[in-house]
């Protein structure tokens, strides 16, 4: 569930309030930012005004103005004695919409701590943990873990409509076997099958769907290079059959990094990962409502700061949304849980 704005009054009766602290202090003791620079949130001229940024509606970016200029109040949720530390956020730049946008955004939210990884390197680390992490899992776990991917890429076309207008099915093509694809369709339309019912039937018949954990591995794997082994096939749906078939024939479609992705970059890194979500009117939320937080744990031990993404909200996908962009977040002294623009 997302944390919602609230009075953040209502929950610092909570909270004790210590003498003031930091996250971070060098030898100085100054107050430090992520990447180790001496920073007054209240004056850094590095960060970002949200009105600069594209996209967003007035009631969006007075909610996101909120966090740069009041802060979040943070907790290590398994460590009883650490001090709460307030996090100031603001928009940690553009990233490119191709697909990779959430390990793109990883990167640059991470800083220094993503040891030079690019995005797709943070990509296959994402599979990695997630192939290391099923391994060691029980039967029911990952029974779980997999009717959770068989619902969101091989769905049961059957139901869901009540939920959504469109549902997708993702399938697997080897490149190698693209030519041999594209004949076998052909031959179907030479005898006077629809192109589009002839792909789906030769898509559905000899191409895998993603529908269990070492499948999803190939599936997140998919960065939309030349160097990917497989190309993804969308089969798009209506309640009243086929509606459209992506074949991307030139092989530049990623894999979105997906809820299951999120919690695997928090295992790897064993920090907490809030996505932020920003919603504009077509989401029907208040303004009150309308930005919100995701949260993220580890498994583990939390060893480090959390880090933030900012996900632009579009009232079609049911208050979902398809685009991640970093967010920097700067840390400072905790003044008073009242004065924060929300608690984590």
């Amino acid at each position: 569930m997302g944390k919602p704005f609230g009075d953040s009054a209502a929950v610092a009766e909570t909270l004790p309030v210590p003498s003031p602290v930091i996250s971070w202090k060098d030898p100085k003791g100054e107050v430090m930012d992520p990447i180790g620079a001496a920073v007054d949130p209240a004056r850094d001229d590095r960060a970002t005004s949200w009105q600069e940024v594209r996209g967003l509606e007035d009631q969006q970016r007075r909610g996101l103005q909120r966090l740069q200029s009041k802060g979040v109040l943070w907790r290590n949720p398994r460590d009883k004695s650490a001090q709460p530390v307030v996090f100031y956020l603001s928009h940690g730049g553009d990233v490119s919409a191709d697909g990779n946008c959430l390990f793109t955004a990883s990167v640059k939210a991470m800083g220094a701590a993503a040891r030079g990884s690019d995005a797709r390197g943070l990509r296959l680390r994402t599979v990695n943990r997630f192939l290391e992490d099923l391994g060691s899992a029980g039967s029911k776990e990952r029974k779980e873990v997999e009717e959770v991917i068989r619902h969101m890429y091989s769905p049961d076309l059957k139901g869901g409509w009540g939920v959504h207008v469109v549902q997708e099915v993702k399938l697997l093509a080897k490149k190698s076997d693209r030519v041999r694809l594209d004949s076998a369709i052909d031959e179907l339309v030479q005898i006077g099958m629809q192109r589009e019912m002839a792909a789906e039937s030769i898509y559905k018949e000899r191409c895998i769907p993603v529908n269990d954990g070492p499948i999803w591995a190939k599936y997140m794997s998919i960065s939309g290079s030349v160097d990917d082994e497989h190309d993804i096939i969308t089969l798009q749906y209506t309640e009243d059959g086929l509606l459209s078939v992506d074949e991307n024939r030139e092989g530049h479609a990623a894999a979105f990094g997906d809820d299951i992705a999120i919690e695997c970059l928090a295992n790897e890194f064993k920090r907490e990962i809030f996505v932020v979500q920003a919603h504009g009117s077509d989401a029907v939320v208040d303004e009150e409502n309308c930005v919100f937080f995701l949260p993220h744990s580890p498994r583990a031990e939390i060893c480090d700061s959390p880090f933030f993404l900012l996900m632009k909200g579009t009232g079609w996908c049911g208050a979902g949304a398809d685009h991640y962009e970093p967010l920097t977040a700067h840390s400072s002294f905790l003044v008073s849980p009242e004065k924060v623009a929300a608690v984590l």
